[in-house]
């Protein structure tokens, strides 16, 4: 969570547990507050940076494309998909996604996690379409394969960008 001279950091899903909404539904809100903020400044970023005043949506801008496991949480982040999260003894306590680096520069790779037993496998793919279609509306292509022990993983890259 942010704190006051804070810089925000979305959730890749390899950091702690957000803010329970039922336990303490105010920093819950102030966690939803500063990624609506922070999307909103995103696509700001866009809409000045794209050429002819084209749709903010149809390609990610340069500093996305810079910060590209930044720029997919956010993306996540903001459209509702839960992240996944590290327990104080780290191993995973919620379920949810987890943005790590590709093999490639400026790619990035989306894998669904969760606690042990806690099911991520069986949901992993109904999730990760969930994803793709969140990251596809901003202009990321992302590809679902299947890694080692048949687990599904994103591979996300930003579409090329519009030419003028």
């Amino acid at each position: 969570m942010s704190g006051a001279g804070a810089v925000f950091e979305p959730a890749t899903g390899d950091g702690p547990p957000g803010p329970d909404p039922v336990a303490d539904p105010a920093a819950a809100e102030r966690r939803a507050a500063e990624v609506r903020v922070a999307y909103e400044g995103l696509l700001q970023i866009r809409r000045l940076t794209t050429a002819g005043g084209g749709d903010p949506a149809a390609a990610p801008a340069a500093w996305e494309r810079g910060q590209p496991v930044r720029a997919v949480a956010l993306a996540l982040e903001a459209a509702g998909v839960p992240p996944s999260a590290l327990g104080a003894d780290g191993g995973r306590a919620a379920t949810g996604y987890r943005v790590s680096p590709g093999e490639r520069p400026g790619q990035v790779r989306v894998e669904w996690l969760g606690p042990p037993g806690g099911g991520a496998a069986q949901d992993e793919e109904a999730a990760l379409s969930r994803c793709a279609r969140a990251l596809e509306r901003l202009g990321w292509e992302a590809l679902l394969y299947r890694g080692p022990r048949r687990r599904r993983f994103l591979e996300v890259e930003p579409i090329p960008a519009p030419t003028t």
